[in-house]
């Protein structure tokens, strides 16, 4: 598998622990390290670390109940041991509130830039997902 399939993989983990609801790979495919940064395309908006960032994507991924998404648009640039993926990724499933068994569906297209380095394997070192408006 080349450079640019690994990154890929990576990406599609990303994403379907979303699906799956196994969110053990979102801590494996990340660089937990101080450098990690993160914007969403979800409140709270502000510039998150490693470990708040890694709290809300399940907390995310846990509260939406029949996940899908598709990645479009993907551009992948490699320089050396660094990485830049562009994309855009249509998300959608019901939002599920558990205290009042109501649920709201969910329907989104975001705009993605993430960026990984290469170690051993590559990892994400920044997401930044933006909301595209309707």
């Amino acid at each position: 598998m080349g450079d640019k399939d690994e990154i890929m993989d990576v990406i599609v983990t990303f994403f379907n622990a979303g699906k799956t609801k196994n969110l053990a790979p979102l801590s494996m495919i990340q660089l937990d390290d101080q450098r990690f940064s993160s914007y969403s395309d979800i409140p709270p908006f502000d510039l998150k670390d490693y470990a708040t960032t890694i709290a809300l994507q399940q907390l995310r991924f846990v509260s939406i109940s029949d996940y899908e998404y598709e990645i479009k648009n993907t551009k992948v640039d490699i320089f050396d041991n660094c990485a830049v993926v562009t994309f855009t990724i249509r998300q959608t499933g019901m939002i599920v509130d558990n205290y009042s068994f109501r649920g709201q569906h969910l329907s989104m297209d975001s705009r993605g830039t993430f960026v990984l380095i290469k170690s051993q394997k590559w990892k994400i070192v920044h997401v930044h997902l933006s909301r595209i408006s309707d």
